[in-house]
């Protein structure tokens, strides 16, 4: 996209340095994103996953792995983790681990992942449930549109070596759509938070889900959303 044409630069402007100061004395390393404790309540939002249709044999995804996503077109749906746990036996997260490639452990017994499923990507929402959750978090701040915001890129994300320099954009919750199209990477934030800090999301690069911290009313109307598939994981609120 062209410079002249592309709105992000303007609408979200490097911040200043130290932004993630008050990250750092909370969360420590950010490298893969800085994953906040329950602020002071906390839910998981599941990346997407999808379904073939008609769940054909021979269809093979090569999809999933990292970085954005998006619905992959006709002849494809969103299968939700509940379901595939309700499929499986599995649970939609096992006791004591966070969302990533070692759940659905009993798929991984046969021969992979099945065909016609693609699989969640790791370190970023997929584009649907980005768009969602930003509608969800204006809805519950404030300021609603005009919330002061800033937008932190792990330099995985990014490819860097320097984690000296750190990628941190400030700018409007009503403008955070824009960012999942960032063209400096090819994933959504690593942690979005309001300059109150009243809450904070990680998109951590090894996850295949977004935490999500804040008050209890944000917290519910995520568990809530039919759009946005949620849950609460004790052991990691």
């Amino acid at each position: 996209m062209p410079a002249e044409s592309n709105p992000l630069p303007n609408l979200w402007p490097l911040a200043p340095a130290g932004a993630t100061d008050w990250l750092s004395e909370l969360c420590g390393d950010g490298l893969s994103g800085f994953m906040p404790p329950g602020m002071p309540d906390a839910a998981w939002v599941l990346n997407a996953m999808y379904e073939h249709e008609e769940n054909a044999e021979g269809i093979d995804p090569a999809r999933g792995g990292l970085g954005r996503a998006e619905h992959p077109g006709p002849g494809w749906r969103r299968l939700r983790w509940v379901e595939l746990a309700r499929r499986t036996g599995d649970p939609v997260v096992p006791n004591g681990k966070l969302p990533s490639f070692r759940c659905f452990p009993s798929l991984a017994e046969v021969a992979g992942r099945p065909l016609g499923i693609i699989p969640p990507t790791e370190g970023s929402l997929d584009r649907e449930t980005w768009m969602r959750l930003v509608d969800l978090l204006v809805e519950h701040s404030p300021a609603g549109p005009d919330t002061p915001c800033l937008a932190y890129y792990s330099p995985l994300t990014l490819g860097a070596v320097d984690f000296e320099d750190l990628h941190v954009r400030a700018g409007r919750l009503g403008d955070a759509k824009l960012l999942y199209d960032n063209a400096e990477t090819d994933f959504s934030p690593s942690n979005l938070w309001p300059e109150d800090r009243t809450w904070c999301l990680c998109t951590d690069y090894d996850l295949w889900a977004t935490k999500v911290a804040g008050p209890g009313s944000l917290v519910e109307a995520l568990l809530d959303d039919p759009e946005v598939e949620a849950v609460r994981l004790p052991w990691a609120s």
